[in-house]
């Protein structure tokens, strides 16, 4: 069975007037699992197994939605892609489910204390997509576990290979792990815990 077909054999609804486009539409309901507004873009987590949706901002914007939060429950129409699967349009959004920054726990599945100060470390690579990277002080030094959660207490949304940033860290049972992530020492918090 072909990928199309299954995905319409999971969700058990086929729009009838895209089949003369040779494209099957398929209504999904499922949750935010993140969108990050400055991207223009994020991810579904769809109720019945399919793999995520990406989901634009300019679909949100034509239907007349704004930039849903993570956890937010949302009814589109998608369509499988070359790369995976993509809504077509949005047809209602829920915020109750929303989860709010501030309500947001770490989902890191260590949670590591800092056991330095700040350290400048340089960004071996770091994939938004998959929420992580690795930076590192040097040579011979190891590396730097960085989750994206831990971006997001300072308001970090992008690391680029070979920049330069400061980071404190703690051993979690597979290596480093950071605590926290600043781009200078000016930025960031005030408090250090």
């Amino acid at each position: 069975m072909a990928a199309k077909e299954e995905g319409a054999a999971i969700a058990g609804h086929v729009t009838q007037g895209a089949a003369e486009a040779g494209v099957n539409i398929i209504r999904v309901d499922g949750l935010v699992k993140w969108f990050d507004v400055g991207r223009g873009y994020g991810f579904i987590i769809p109720d019945n197994g399919l793999p995520d949706i990406l989901l634009h901002l300019s679909c949100l914007k034509r239907d007349g939605f704004d930039a849903p939060l993570e956890g937010t429950r949302i009814a589109c129409e998608v369509v499988a892609r070359q790369k995976g699967y993509q809504c077509l349009k949005v047809l209602s959004v829920d915020h109750s489910t929303a989860i709010h920054p501030v309500e947001r726990k770490a989902r890191t599945h260590s949670e590591v204390a800092p056991s330095t100060g700040w350290v400048r470390a340089k960004v071996k690579w770091f994939n938004r997509a998959r929420g992580f990277g690795f930076a590192t002080e040097g040579d011979g030094l190891g590396d730097i576990f960085v989750h994206m959660e831990v971006m997001r207490k300072t308001a970090v949304a992008e690391l680029i290979p070979d920049q330069w940033i400061y980071v404190r860290y703690g051993d979690s049972p597979k290596g480093k792990m950071a605590t926290e992530v600043r781009l200078s020492l000016d930025s960031g918090p005030a408090h250090t815990n």
